[in-house]
């Protein structure tokens, strides 16, 4: 499945990287309140990830990556979540996820959902390792493969068809 898209690369000095950066991280914020409503919702949706790799694919690095740091520090400002102890590994999957996404925009210049698959796989596994290497525990490291599978399905069929929606914006 592949399909054509116009993509940006916004750069610090353009002011659309910022007016995007903050509609996506209004998303991030909106997404995870109501995956909250259910039952382990944000550990199973994973939803501060989603608008992240919309914003780094469809508007390059650095909208990604405001978005992605942005998200979970307003986040936690204003609902307390994630929890403090949460926040460097959630801060380091969303700016691998940045990066990816950027990267593999700028590489392939199409949406693929072969490409969202190997963002997700890169920045889950890397993700993995360093919240191992934070916290000693293979568990906690495995949580997003263990618990977050839905949300890691919903980042590839969601992203995919999302950024399809977006494609001529």
């Amino acid at each position: 499945m592949e399909s054509t898209i116009k993509l940006y690369s916004l750069k610090a000095i353009d002011a659309k990287s910022y007016v995007y950066a903050a509609l996506f991280v209004a998303g991030n914020l909106v997404l995870p309140q109501l995956c909250h409503l259910l039952p382990l919702g944000g550990q199973m949706l994973l939803p501060i990830y989603f608008f992240t790799l919309i914003a780094a694919y469809k508007y390059g690095f650095f909208t990604g990556l405001l978005t992605a740091v942005a998200s979970p520090l307003v986040n936690h400002a204003i609902f307390g979540m994630p929890a403090t102890e949460m926040l460097p590994i959630i801060l380091i999957k969303s700016v691998l996820l940045a990066v990816a996404a950027g990267y593999m925009a700028q590489r392939t210049k199409h949406i693929k959902i072969q490409s969202l698959l190997v963002v997700i796989l890169f920045y889950q596994g890397i993700g993995m390792i360093a919240e191992f290497l934070l916290t000693g525990s293979f568990i906690a490291a495995m949580q997003d493969i263990r618990l977050g599978l839905p949300g890691i399905l919903f980042q590839l069929i969601g992203g995919y068809f999302c950024l399809k929606a977006l494609r001529n914006i």
